[in-house]
């Protein structure tokens, strides 16, 4: 079978596209996902992104990891989806669309610029040495000193399949603070099993982790990620661990589209 991709990145975070309003796609074959995201043998990314027909909202977003495997939400690329749906011509410089953790509104400017507004946030963990919560994926989110010179994979790795979270694993961010309202962030990506350049509802939760925790009174927070910068909003609800009005903004941008048959 021959079918048309289209490769976005947002923030070096690159994802395989694939319109799939007509079901062609064979979703259940983890093996052919994980071969089109290999960087060797197939078209290369971290995740594979279906656009699929929604009777409620514009479109629905289905998202697998590198592995091949279905997985939650992803921030970065539901950025991206909103760059590819404007290229289909579905939507205009706005939308709503369906993702595996619900509805999401999302502005779409001329510059390329998306702005996505993530799931609210009603319980954050906070513990002596981490914090944690989900802002649509399970996130892990701890401070280090030396961010540049971190083993992220190894360290990543050990926290991400420890006893703490089972089988099912989280993400894991290390975050190092620059100035009031602006952090460096790295993050080990499960699914993906390796640091990416960037992780959307990472730098969702470190964002709010840092706030929970007192490193920032801001609620407008500037990230720099290894593929560029993001930028996190919120609102929050009196003095409890409720965040709402999430926004995510940064660039979506297209990379190139091809045909690949298998």
């Amino acid at each position: 079978m021959k079918t048309t991709f289209y490769k976005y990145q947002g923030t070096g975070n690159d994802f395989i596209f694939i319109d799939n309003r007509q079901n062609n796609f064979p979703k259940n074959d983890a093996r052919l996902i994980e071969k089109l995201c290999d960087r060797r043998f197939g078209i290369g990314a971290d995740g594979l992104i279906l656009l699929e027909n929604d009777k409620e909202a514009d479109f629905r977003m289905v998202y697998y990891n590198s592995d091949g495997n279905q997985s939650s939400m992803c921030g970065n690329g539901g950025r991206c989806i909103v760059a590819f749906a404007k290229k289909l011509e579905l939507i205009s410089d706005e939308t709503t669309f369906i993702a595996t953790d619900g509805l999401h509104y999302a502005v779409l400017q001329d510059d390329g610029i998306v702005s996505l507004q993530m799931k609210d946030v009603d319980e954050v963990k906070v513990e002596q040495e981490y914090i944690f919560l989900n802002t649509g994926s399970p996130h892990h989110v701890v401070m280090v000193g030396d961010l540049e010179g971190y083993d992220v994979k190894a360290n990543g790795a050990k926290i991400r399949y420890s006893d703490l979270y089972g089988k099912a694993g989280s993400n894991v961010n290390f975050v190092n603070q620059v100035s009031d309202g602006h952090f460096r962030l790295r993050t080990y990506e499960r699914g993906v099993e390796d640091e990416t350049l960037s992780c959307g509802t990472g730098a969702t939760a470190a964002a709010i982790a840092m706030n929970v925790v007192g490193k920032t009174n801001s609620h407008e927070i500037k990230l720099d990620v290894e593929g560029g910068t993001l930028e996190v909003s919120f609102d929050k609800v009196n003095d409890g661990h409720k965040y709402i009005n999430v926004f995510l903004k940064g660039p979506a941008t297209f990379v190139f589209e091809g045909e690949i048959e298998w």
